[in-house]
């Protein structure tokens, strides 16, 4: 018994050796009667290989599951790919487009029917210190709210100097452009106002208003036209002038005498000869201003037969440009149903400087000359021509006028303006000097301002300025002012 138990030991230890190459049930057949102890390494045997197979199917299992995933991943990188691809089209695209988008100006205003309608201005505040050696200027009259030579006193033996602080904001100035496209051609129409020039009822206090109250003012009309292509039809600058010329100021104009300054009604056709070259001719509605010889005060005559007639060159270069303007005109004047004429001529050169490329700083000038056209130049300080009643002539005056301006930029939103102007008058060597005394000889003055704007809509300048007016007696006055003023730009 002992024998075979030694046996059958022998034999479960060749299977175990052999368990993984041999079948559980071979092993079964060949040691039909085995103890505990071998029976339970048998179980033991089984259970491994069972777990080995489970090992070997998990495996497979993974090893494919492995493959599915990696082949899913595959996939999935792929249709991100072409997403992308068509993303980044699609962007670009859109990238296209806007960029063709921003290269159109961006529209401005308001559309109504066919008309695009743009609303623009300031709004301007003025605080004034102005002190006449020769006299006062009466309260609400132009001498007091801008710089005008020919209404400062002259110093005579009885006159006392005077002082004196105006705040205003008369000067806001509102404009409506429109723009209206028909039958291929473009129609443009422009409305501008303020409420500097037109006299208010003052006196009223329930009307126009008054200083002690309500500071009301008359809206008055400045321009209006339409423009047809390259024709002009309605109230505009005379062509006569260049206004790009005229000096950064806190005053209304800036260099009075020395400009030439009319709006008016007029037809005017503009061409451009060249890139850089503009020819403009107009028909100007007419007006006569005479004086009679021994009374210095300007009569507006209202009896013209003819239009003036002006035209004006403008050159444009990149540093600069320049204009030159011609003026034919007749002046006329009626005694008794019988009119009597004076032809009058003018030519005018101005131009601007620029001294940096970004064109922030630069150089203005003007200059002027001619017969019998005085109310063209300097707000009308001489007269167009002089009215002899002994002769029943006209007699002639001849204006001068200049000016010179610059402009410079200390920092994109600090800049200093030196502004110098005048205007001599000579009439006619006929005429007594007895019956001219009393007519405006020259005027001249000189002004430093400093504009400050914090931001681009807002310009802060302060402003001193000199001003003389002489007589052909030979009396003078001067002003000297200093003027505060705060404009909103829109």
């Amino acid at each position: 018994m002992t024998l075979f138990s030694g046996k059958a030991r022998a034999m479960a230890v060749l299977l175990g050796a052999s368990a993984l190459a041999a079948p559980v049930g071979a092993m079964a057949k060949a040691a039909p009667a085995l103890s505990a102890r071998e029976a339970a390494l048998l179980a033991r045997l089984e259970k491994l290989e069972a777990e080995v197979s489970q090992l070997r199917a998990d495996a497979a299992a993974t090893r494919q599951q492995q493959g599915e995933a990696v082949q899913a991943v595959a996939t999935q990188a792929n249709t991100a790919t072409q997403v992308a691809q068509s993303a980044a089209q699609e962007a670009k695209a859109t990238g296209e487009r806007v960029a063709a988008v921003e290269k159109k100006p961006t529209p401005e205003g308001m559309r109504v029917g066919a008309t695009n309608i743009r609303i623009g201005g300031f709004l301007k505040f003025n605080a004034d210190y102005s002190h006449f050696d020769g006299g006062t200027v009466a309260t609400n009259t132009l001498g007091r709210d801008f710089y005008l030579p020919q209404a400062i006193p002259v110093v005579t033996p009885t006159s006392r100097s005077s002082t004196d602080t105006d705040f205003s904001a008369k000067q806001t100035r509102i404009w409506l452009n429109l723009d209206t496209t028909v039958a291929g051609h473009t129609v443009r129409g422009y409305l501008e106002t303020d409420f500097q020039t037109t006299a208010s009822a003052a006196a009223n206090v329930t009307g126009g208003g008054s200083q002690r109250t309500t500071n009301g003012y008359t809206l008055a009309l400045r321009r209006a036209f339409v423009q047809l292509d390259k024709w002009t039809f309605g109230q505009d600058w005379t062509t006569f002038q260049n206004t790009a010329v005229l000096p950064e100021s806190t005053d209304f104009v800036g260099a009075t005498e020395g400009t030439v300054f009319v709006r008016q009604p007029l037809v005017r056709y503009s061409t451009p000869l060249s890139k850089a070259a503009t020819l403009h001719v107009s028909v100007e509605n007419p007006e006569s201003a005479t004086a009679n010889a021994g009374s210095a005060a300007l009569v507006e005559n209202g009896t013209d037969h003819l239009p003036d007639f002006s035209a004006r060159l403008n050159y444009m270069t990149r540093r600069g440009e320049i204009s030159f303007a011609a003026l034919g005109r007749q002046v006329r004047t009626e005694t008794a149903g019988a009119g009597i004429t004076r032809a009058g001529f003018g030519g005018s050169v101005a131009g601007k400087i620029f001294l940096n490329e970004k064109r922030t700083s630069d150089l203005r000038f003007s200059a002027t000359y001619g017969q019998n056209i005085g109310r063209y130049v300097g707000l009308n300080f001489a007269p167009d021509a002089v009215y002899v009643a002994a002769t029943n002539s006209l007699a002639d005056v001849r204006v001068f006028a200049a000016l010179a301006a610059a402009r410079i930029a200390i920092t994109p939103t600090l800049r200093v303006n030196v502004i110098g102007s005048m205007q001599s008058a000579d009439y006619d060597g006929d005429l007594s000097p007895t019956a001219i005394a009393a007519y405006n000889k020259k005027a001249w003055s000189g002004a430093v301002n400093l504009f400050y704007s914090p931001v681009k809509a807002i310009d802060l300048g302060i402003e001193y300025r000199h001003g003389q007016r002489e007589l052909i007696n030979g009396q003078k006055g001067n002003i000297d002012r200093l003027e505060f003023a705060a404009r909103y730009n829109f």
